[in-house]
């Protein structure tokens, strides 16, 4: 069992990744916080954890503001050493690029690589002293390529990973695990059946990554011992085309 501490950055509803992964860490041992922008969810997720024996703690926080991010970090370090921390904000839209006005494209670039950043800073500094710990950041498939209408998005994710990237080499060598995982992929939770019904139905049996397979994952990232490391890898559904 762990006695370390662990942030999940990006939880909403309970049928998402982010519950996913809280319950994982909490299932180890671990005090988890579970942090977004909307309290009643925070709740339900943190409190079905507690259900079932775990510890775990809300925070109610804007990623893409330095001192809700600083304050997150500030409350985890108090109660323990900060071993895990997963970066799983991000927000979708379809736009054209005509169509694309200068607040959404900084909309997606804030809640994608600006929060990214602030959570990587503020996680790193109070891991460096321990010299160890692991940072997540969630990815998708537009990290890699760019195709219409997501090119916003894209460039947004492509800046995550490149942020991920930059934090790995820097502090790998003193004992900071940082990965990058690319979701190629549909994750089967509220947010994609809510807002893309007609296609998350044709998807059919083990064409959507379940999220607790996802959370499997992250995990063993975490477990991984520093002679192999992993920094970046994909998952999709095997019916998945790429």
């Amino acid at each position: 069992m762990n006695s370390g501490s662990a942030v999940v950055l990006g939880v909403g509803a309970t049928a998402g990744l982010g519950a996913a992964l809280a319950r994982r860490f909490a299932r180890e041992g671990m005090r988890v916080i579970v942090s977004g922008r909307t309290p009643e969810r925070l709740e339900a997720v943190a409190t079905a954890i507690r259900r079932s024996g775990g510890a775990a703690e809300t925070l109610v926080a804007d990623a893409t503001r330095e001192a809700d991010v600083i304050a997150l970090f500030d409350r985890a370090a108090a109660g323990g050493d900060l071993e895990l921390v997963v970066y799983n904000v991000g927000n979708n839209a379809m736009a054209p690029l005509l169509q694309t006005d200068a607040d959404l494209f900084e909309s997606l670039w804030r809640q994608n690589a600006f929060g990214g950043f602030l959570a990587g800073r503020e996680s790193i500094r109070r891991m460096l002293p321990q010299q160890k710990g692991t940072l997540i950041f969630t990815g998708a498939t537009a990290s890699l390529r760019a195709r219409p209408p997501f090119t916003a998005f894209a460039a947004a994710k492509a800046a995550l990973r490149a942020l991920a990237q930059g934090l790995a080499r820097e502090f790998g060598p003193s004992g900071i695990h940082v990965a990058h995982v690319v979701i190629d992929g549909v994750i089967r939770g509220d947010f994609a059946r809510s807002r893309f019904p007609d296609f998350f139905d044709s998807k059919g049996e083990d064409g959507l990554l379940e999220p607790d397979a996802i959370a499997d994952v992250y995990w063993a990232l975490h477990r991984q011992t520093k002679s192999a490391w992993t920094h970046e890898l994909d998952l999709r559904p095997f019916k998945e085309p790429f």
